[in-house]
């Protein structure tokens, strides 16, 4: 199974946190700016390197290429960490109400995150993966395969570009308030 190195990555992550005897607040702040890190480095990987690459198939193998990673990153690894954090950004937020400071930066970053990231990518492109995938190249003419790889394309490169840069900003806010709380 290809996620087992995660789940161990996890279990050890739990058990150095319990070793520093950390409070509750602190182990969610943790976990939230670690899943929110890895939600902006997956939304920047896919931007500055996966759309890279496929940008120079041919059409046909584009939209071949992206219904596979559309199947492929529907995984319980990333839909506990996509979901996870909308549990977790407005609970550490919660926490920290008695640290005005930290309080505004993780608000701030919760804001953020869910309108650029959470947002963009439910309104915006899941509806373009979906239509991507319900396309059914083999019996598609030429036109018709330039034409969805068209309406895909540009639209939904930027939409993910819009999720980079909030979550990435959220990702600094988070860490500015791990940061100010010390």
């Amino acid at each position: 199974m290809p996620h087992n190195g995660t789940q161990l990555s996890s279990v050890l992550f739990l058990c150095l946190l319990a070793l520093f005897n950390m409070k509750t607040t602190d182990i969610v702040l943790i976990a939230t700016t670690t899943i929110t890190g890895l939600m902006a480095g997956l939304f920047f990987a896919f931007s500055y390197s996966v759309t890279g690459g496929l940008g120079k198939l041919a059409d046909a193998e584009y939209i071949r290429a992206f219904q596979s990673i559309n199947r492929e990153i529907q995984n319980p690894l990333f839909l506990a960490c996509f979901m996870g954090i909308l549990l977790l950004l407005p609970v550490s937020t919660y926490l920290h109400y008695s640290n005005p400071a930290v309080f505004k930066l993780l608000l701030a970053a919760t804001i953020i995150y869910f309108g650029g990231a959470f947002a963009v990518t439910a309104l915006g492109n899941i509806p373009l993966n979906n239509a991507i995938d319900a396309f059914n190249i083999d019996t598609a003419t030429a036109e018709q395969i330039s034409a969805q790889r068209t309406a895909f394309e540009t639209r939904w490169n930027n939409l993910n570009l819009i999720r980079v840069v909030s979550s990435t900003l959220s990702l600094l806010l988070m860490i500015l308030a791990c940061i100010k709380k010390t």
